[in-house]
């Protein structure tokens, strides 16, 4: 955490500040009006009575009393007049100040056009502390005029402006923009404020789940929350997050899924719930795979899997209708060619075990939960191979040749449906074949949207689904679903006969923004630390760290104070 030359320069600039009694970092800003606003204002204002002469505000200065806020985003001088950007959340428009027209506002007091303040033992006008004192990446607010220049350029004279933040460090090159991936991922600030896609990739991804969460409403669910923490992991095949729980003494996990819960609340009167939230499952991540991802999932009293197609195509038709996009979507597949993904309804189906079967030269219902040893080696007998495969059982083993054999190849959006019941130990048999899980999966580009499935209601079956499951376990399947105690105690108080659905938004919004990885949709996603260090190393670093923050920011004596406490310790 270095200072370049010119961040020690603004620091400089912070303290000069803070000794002439003024305030670089506000309290508060109010009745802020958006850019975006005043720029419709020019839009709609065909009478011209917000749009100033700048001859006569050459000559009179602003009368109007408007008001905005932003970020300065770049610097142009000329003597005695200057033009920024200023940038908020909403757009971007190009400000002026002029020389002895414009007041300082320093937080406690106004220093007009014709007044001066001694800062850093110099004798400063506004004009002057806008030049000298002011930097690209500073927020600051402004009361303004709105005319154009002799370039067409939409532009905002300034009255008067005070500091709202003073930033220590240079903002990147704005027309370089950042490149690196890493950086991009691991300060995202950074990219939101030089990259416009990518802002408004974010932006999307918000307005993406309001309309999702409105859509439920409009269905008639009642949104509920579930807890992160708890004592098994018995939701899902996934190997859970560990954790310690000092109070309580032992170990508990991280969420696979909030199914367990959700489930258990329609037996509590609930008919129709749902949940918005994050999952976490401590496997391997990739373009496609996060081990903290967002889901909303929900479970519907009286439904079963044919009812949450229906509710599939009809969300899919309410998001593309409310934002307007293109039901034709260009994706690249596996090998980075461009396909289209044609999003209109209905959906087509795929028959998971004919296709499996076809692809892999195999009868998977011909496994049972004990012949993993068979299948392995069935499966190389056929030179198809997949990481870890010696320590999976039969369901486990069945869903990675599904992933390794069918399901890269499915660019359309594709229902994939008639699932081994193996693979589902929460899911409801089908009455005609009781070998077969009620369940599909919408998948879009090789990536799985979404599942849902006619849920598991009888104690009995779903006892004997644990008991399998333990089985694998025993044979060291980290994936395999644990028991779960509680579930099954709510489930023999009557649970009504459901189906639940859980879709990973992340994804979805990737496909509909045209990312090929998760992390790009992602605000903050974890990331790596980049390079493991010794105690030792990790001590002397945050010391140096510390060090070099007082040197900058502080003094000798706070210098001689932190010495001491730090390594005291």
């Amino acid at each position: 955490m270095e200072y370049s030359r010119e961040s020690l320069d603004r620091i400089k600039k912070v303290q000069a500040l803070k000794d002439a009694d003024i305030i670089p970092y506000a309290n508060r800003f109010e009745n802020k009006q958006d850019i975006a606003d005043i720029i419709n204002i020019s839009k709609t204002d065909t009478e011209g009575g917000h749009l100033r002469d700048i001859e006569n505000l050459m000559a009179g200065g602003c009368i109007w009393e408007f008001r905005t806020a932003g970020r300065l985003t770049s610097y142009r001088s000329f003597w005695k007049l200057s033009f920024w950007k200023l940038l908020d959340h909403s757009s971007e428009i190009q400000i002026s100040f002029v020389k002895d027209l414009v007041d300082f506002n320093t937080g406690r007091k106004i220093i007009s056009k014709t007044e001066t303040i001694e800062i850093d033992k110099i004798e400063r006008n506004p004009f002057k502390i806008i030049e000298k004192l002011v930097d690209t990446g500073d927020y600051i607010w402004i009361n303004w005029d709105l005319f154009i220049t002799k370039h067409w350029e939409l532009t905002l004279f300034v009255k008067e402006f005070q500091i709202l933040a003073k930033a220590v460090r240079p903002l990147p090159e704005k027309f370089h923009w950042i490149t690196d991936q890493e950086t991009i991922y691991r300060q995202r600030y950074l990219d939101l404020i030089t990259n416009q896609e990518s802002y408004d990739r974010m932006l999307f991804r918000s307005k993406f789940i309001k309309s999702l969460r409105d859509f439920y409403i409009k269905e008639g669910f009642v949104e509920i929350t579930t807890p992160i923490l708890w004592n098994n992991a018995s939701w899902a095949a996934a190997q859970p997050f560990i954790t310690k729980h000092n109070d309580f003494g032992s170990d508990v996990v991280l969420r696979i899924a909030p199914e367990v819960w959700l489930k258990m609340a329609t037996v509590w009167r609930f008919e129709k719930v749902f949940e918005f939230g994050p999952n976490f499952r401590n496997e391997g991540s990739d373009p496609s795979h996060l081990q903290e991802f967002n889901v909303v999932e929900h479970y519907a009293a009286w439904w079963n899997f044919e009812d949450n197609i229906k509710f599939t195509e009809n969300m899919f038709d309410y998001i593309f209708t409310e934002h307007k996009l293109d039901r034709k979507i260009a994706v690249k597949d596996k090998e980075g060619v461009e396909k289209i993904a044609d999003f209109t309804t209905p959906f087509e189906r795929i028959d998971y075990i004919e296709w499996v079967n076809k692809a892999s030269g195999l009868n998977i219902l011909d496994y049972k939960i004990w012949d993993e040893k068979k299948l392995i080696s069935d499966i190389k007998s056929k030179w198809i191979d997949f990481e870890g495969m010696e320590k999976m059982a039969v369901p486990t083993l069945i869903d990675y040749l599904y992933k390794k054999v069918l399901r890269p190849s499915i660019v359309w959006p594709a229902f994939v449906y008639n699932y081994p019941k193996a693979l589902q130990p929460l899911a409801r048999q089908n009455d005609e074949n009781p070998e077969i899980a009620e369940q599909f999966q919408l998948v879009i580009n090789g990536w799985e949207v979404n599942k849902a499935y006619s849920e598991l209601v009888d104690p009995k079956i779903q006892t004997e689904n644990f008991i399998a499951q333990s089985w694998a376990i025993e044979l060291w399947d980290e994936e395999a679903t644990q028991w779960d105690d509680d579930f099954i105690l709510a489930m023999e108080y009557w649970m009504p006969c459901q189906s639940g659905f859980g879709m990973w938004f992340d994804r979805i919004i990737s496909i509909l923004t045209g990312q090929e990885n998760l992390r790009d949709v992602v605000l903050f996603p974890l990331m790596k630390s980049e390079k493991k260090k010794s105690d030792k190393e990790i001590k002397t670093e945050k010391w140096n760290k510390l060090r070099e923050a007082v040197e900058a920011f502080g003094s000798e004596s706070a210098m001689e104070k932190l010495n001491k406490v730090y390594w005291d310790k």
